[in-house]
């Protein structure tokens, strides 16, 4: 799969660009802040309808504008289909698809797959549980669209559930609240049957994830000071960290269900007194381990590179085993790498049906990653011929 064309309106800097594209490398080259990473940021809006820079949709439209249109035109199997978004923050965003309209955006997802590393890749290894939470689940409906409807659905009953347990722990300590806590009782069975279907799903994509972690960890930080002899420190593995036991019988939906409601029935009194749901996937996290010591917190700068880069690596090698490549987008990653780790990493992608670079100067892209050239420039997206 490739994008052919882009085109935005009102898009972040952009009043009006298009950009044929075609698969291979194609680099975009021009200095910090003249509109490189826009253009790669709105083909993976398309595909994922979020942001890998921003929480909200505000800052992508145009200041004085009311909206930003982004159309993608992808090619599959010799087919093309052309997605488009229209971003009007404070409103529903719609979406078309070859021109008809869709009843939810969401039913774009799917139809364009991308794989994007940036800078912030780091947050996945050193920052909070929430940053490997949304890495799982960003890859997971990717995987299977479906998950997007599953998180909307546990952060709908999630945000309900909260709101309810304020309510009913303040009528408790006032010596009420009966009628809340049958009501409750209603949301948590919510709780436990749409949490454990993201639950079950997390727990298969980390199986799945493991060998091909291992495997682009090996690749990316062979050779390099982090794997010195005598470190101890060579392999790269992932445990799912639950917030609450997992069953021995099992990791069907069922019967995390019913775990679930159980943890939740045994944490009860303590919700009320906090006022917020203590047990679900939205208190999970993702171990992230270097050996026998987990990576945040003992992993050095290296390190953690290279085991960002290979969460990013193992993306692309799942996504690409369940049909056809995902679009590669390498968003100023090279200006942040050593020399040997910006060699093994673009030879690892080179071949990739369609890779899309951004870098301040030309010489950031190594030479492995030759392909067609864009020069970003005050406003202006020129091929270079």
């Amino acid at each position: 799969m490739h994008v052919s064309h882009l085109s935005l309106l009102d898009f972040r800097s952009y009043t009006s660009v298009e950009v044929a594209l075609e698969p291979g490398v194609t680099a975009f080259i021009g200095p910090n802040g003249q509109g490189k990473t826009n253009l790669v940021e709105a083909i993976d809006y398309v595909a994922t309808l979020s942001s890998h820079r921003v929480a909200g949709d505000q800052p992508l439209v145009r200041m004085g504008a009311e909206r930003a249109i982004v159309r993608v035109a992808a090619v599959r199997d010799d087919r093309q289909a052309l997605a488009e978004i229209e971003i009007t923050p404070g409103k529903a965003n719609r979406a078309r698809l070859n021109r008809s309209p869709l009843p939810r955006t969401r039913e774009l997802l799917g139809l364009v797959r991308t794989v994007l590393f940036s800078p912030d890749d780091q947050s996945l290894v050193k920052g909070d549980p929430s940053e490997r939470r949304r890495f799982l689940d960003e890859l997971l409906v990717a995987r299977a669209p479906r998950y997007a409807a599953v998180r909307q659905d546990y952060d709908r009953v999630l945000k309900q559930r909260n709101t309810l347990l304020k309510s009913a722990g303040a009528a408790r300590r006032s010596g009420g609240g009966s009628g809340q806590l049958r009501t409750l009782e209603a949301w948590d069975e919510h709780l436990a049957r749409t949490g454990s279907e993201l639950l079950a799903g997390r727990l298969a994509l980390v199986e799945a994830m493991r060998p091909h972690v291992a495997k682009a960890y090996a690749e990316v930080a062979q050779g390099s000071a982090s794997q010195s002899a005598g470190s101890g420190r060579t392999e790269a593995t992932l445990a799912y960290k639950p917030s609450f036991e997992l069953p021995a019988d099992g990791s069907s939906r069922e019967v995390l269900a019913a775990a679930l409601s159980a943890e939740v029935a045994v944490r009860r009194s303590d919700e009320l007194d906090r006022g917020v749901s203590l047990v679900g996937p939205h208190r999970d996290d993702l171990v992230l381990s270097i050996g026998p010591l987990p990576a945040k917190g003992y992993a050095s700068q290296g390190e953690s590179w290279s085991f960002a880069l290979a969460l990013r690596l193992a993306s692309f090698d799942l996504l690409r085993a369940d049909g056809d490549d995902p679009v590669l987008i390498l968003d100023d990653v090279f200006s942040e790498l050593d020399s040997d780790r910006r060699a093994r990493l673009a030879e690892l992608v080179a071949g990739a049906e369609q890779v899309l670079v951004t870098a301040a100067v030309a010489d950031d892209v190594p030479e492995v990653l030759t392909g067609a050239r864009f020069d970003v420039l005050e406003g202006g997206v020129q091929r270079v011929r």
